[in-house]
């Protein structure tokens, strides 16, 4: 597909920086799409109202709302509120709060969407990827696609030219946090980077990472590993206890041989027994 795609900074976008610049919208070859990539915990409907303010609305629209889903991590309830845990509780104590934000936000994020991406489906069994897609199917309030993918991969054919005009439809899209006024900051999660010197190996520091996860209950864990003696700069990514690890690029000249980890967690994270545990 022929085009020029820009990609813009939702956060700046919500606050409404690009909506009272209209030469942000007006440029001399102005993008024919622009992609707009949330963080894992945005909630996307604030962001959807920020195109019904005059100075964009007439200018863009949205094309769709696109969620890609972690297959194997949804399947595993990580996403969502233990049904059984929940009734034993509330029958031991039915006057404690069962509010689980991690699942407030899958939901939200869902409910939005007129494309759902199940990806790393390649680490789930057929059968279970086709009940995974049911019963995601029996949680939406439209009729949406749900999408099987490995590594993100998908025609951009598929991706863009879906023509929701989310914008217009808001009511279509029920969210957690609807009767409140503006964007909901969900407090309830952190996140901090962790900065180590060149590794001597990467195996070492991989191999604590699903016990450090465990352990500490973190949700996500990315970043950079810069190993002695590699040219090529490491990446690692997990979700849960669930990682991946690989080379992508050389390391530029003059850019600093870091090992540079994000760590996201609910808050309260014991951000010193982390930093310890990966500094070993």
């Amino acid at each position: 597909m022929d085009g020029v795609i820009a990609v813009l900074d939702a956060p700046a976008v919500a606050a409404g920086r690009f909506a009272d610049d209209p030469e942000a919208l007006a440029r001399p070859a102005p993008p024919e799409h622009i992609v707009i990539e949330t963080s894992g915990l945005a909630i996307p409907k604030p962001l959807l109202k920020a195109f019904q303010w005059p100075a964009v609305r007439g200018r863009v629209t949205v094309d769709g709302v696109i969620a890609v889903l972690d297959a194997p991590a949804v399947a595993a309830g990580r996403f969502a509120d233990d049904p059984e845990a929940l009734a034993r509780q509330a029958e031991a104590d039915p006057s404690l709060a069962h509010d689980n934000p991690l699942a407030e936000v899958f939901e939200d994020q869902i409910m939005a969407a007129d494309l759902v991406i199940l990806n790393k489906a390649d680490l789930l069994e057929r059968e279970a990827l086709e009940a995974l897609q049911g019963e995601l199917a029996a949680k939406l309030p439209r009729a949406v696609k749900i999408l099987p993918a490995v590594e993100g991969r998908l025609p951009l054919e598929v991706l863009l030219g879906l023509g929701a005009a989310a914008e217009d439809d808001l009511a279509a899209r029920p969210s957690h946090h609807d009767a409140e006024d503006g964007a909901h900051e969900h407090d309830d999660f952190e996140s901090f980077v962790i900065t180590l010197p060149e590794l001597h190996a990467a195996e070492p520091l991989l191999a604590r990472l699903p016990d450090l996860a465990a352990a500490h209950d973190i949700l996500r864990l990315k970043g950079f590993l810069a190993i002695r003696g590699k040219a090529l700069r490491g990446i690692v990514q997990g979700v849960g206890t669930r990682f991946q690890h690989y080379f992508d690029r050389p390391w530029q000249g003059g850019e600093a041989r870091l090992t540079s980890l994000v760590v996201i967690g609910r808050r309260g994270l014991d951000r010193a027994a982390i930093e310890a545990a990966l500094a070993l």
